[in-house]
């Protein structure tokens, strides 16, 4: 493996290249990929960098507020270009993650590149955000001031226990190398969903149930991103 100056310690892989340069590793047994590029191109793009089993709920997250039911993929809207990064495995999934300012992925790059705003989906425990084991909450960072906080406006009506994170250490999604910030403007937002929260969206937490069980909780926080993308796209800068 190559060393990587924003390798973090706990990632296994110091990119995605280097994942899927593993011979130990098969791609649609141990992970997969998915994307939607649209024609023409749409302004915005959904991530999941670490969806399937290594942050769990936020696969169908990324589809759902990219404008597809989880479920059945069927439009449920306004669509988005969306890519995922899913770990396919029954047991540590952990060690498939590559840290968002390392993702090198030639399709994610180029769909984030083309866009004019991106959201990042992420899952981080109750702790790690600093907060009460059972407390369901979102932090949201992004260097996208404007859309940042028309997430914080919209998911706080929405009812969630919503927090900025610009300033947060390891949260706050405001590295220039992140994923999400790779856009045309350079800036993106990104949501790190606690495992509380990230539970309540699903009635039955499984990798097959998951699509199929989703909550008012998931929808109303679907809706609430929904939201802010169009009103972000609304503003065209």
């Amino acid at each position: 493996m190559r060393p990587h100056p924003q390798w973090s310690a706990l990632d296994v892989y110091a990119s995605n290249s280097d994942l899927y340069a593993d011979p130990r590793l098969v791609e649609r047994e141990d992970y997969r990929r998915r994307f939607k590029r649209h024609r023409p191109r749409t302004p915005s793009v959904v991530l999941a960098p670490h969806g399937g089993g290594i942050e769990v709920g936020t696969s169908e997250l990324c589809l759902a507020i990219a404008g597809y039911h989880p479920s059945t993929r069927v439009p449920i809207g306004q669509t988005h270009d969306y890519w995922m990064f899913e770990g396919l495995r029954t047991a540590a999934n952990d060690e498939l993650h590559v840290t968002s300012s390392n993702c090198d992925d030639r399709v994610a790059r180029q769909l984030v590149s083309g866009a004019r705003h991106a959201l990042g989906l992420h899952g981080c425990t109750a702790a790690a955000a600093g907060l009460e084991d059972h407390d369901r909450a979102v932090l949201v960072g992004g260097r996208d001031a404007l859309l940042r906080l028309e997430l914080l406006t919209r998911l706080r009506r929405a009812g969630f226990h919503t927090i900025d994170a610009v300033d947060h250490p390891v949260l706050g999604g405001f590295d220039r190398a992140n994923i999400a910030n790779r856009t045309r403007s350079r800036q993106g937002a990104q949501l790190e969903l606690t495992t509380p929260l990230r539970t309540a969206m699903f009635s039955e937490n499984s990798r097959s149930d998951r699509r199929h069980t989703t909550t008012e909780v998931f929808w109303d926080f679907v809706h609430a991103c929904r939201a802010a993308l169009g009103a972000r796209e609304a503003l065209n800068n």
